[in-house]
């Protein structure tokens, strides 16, 4: 079940070279360019180079066993 007025952003962190997911629900009158620049600037870089590592880190030695008939 999803909440009807979130919005998602992508916005592109230097510091990190890569862009991340944003999700926030935001009044109407808030300024969403000023709302980006400070969630940019209050990205934590190495919780998300971490986070990111450990989702592409490839196990090894526990592969999937086939089953014989």
């Amino acid at each position: 079940m999803a909440i009807p007025n979130v919005k998602r952003f992508r916005p592109f962190c230097p510091t990190c070279n890569d862009t991340f997911t944003l999700m926030a629900v935001l009044p109407n009158e808030a300024n969403v360019d000023t709302y980006l620049s400070e969630a940019v600037a209050r990205h934590d870089h190495k919780a998300f180079s971490d986070a990111k590592a450990a989702m592409n880190k490839v196990r090894v030695g526990q592969q999937k066993q086939v089953k014989k008939k």
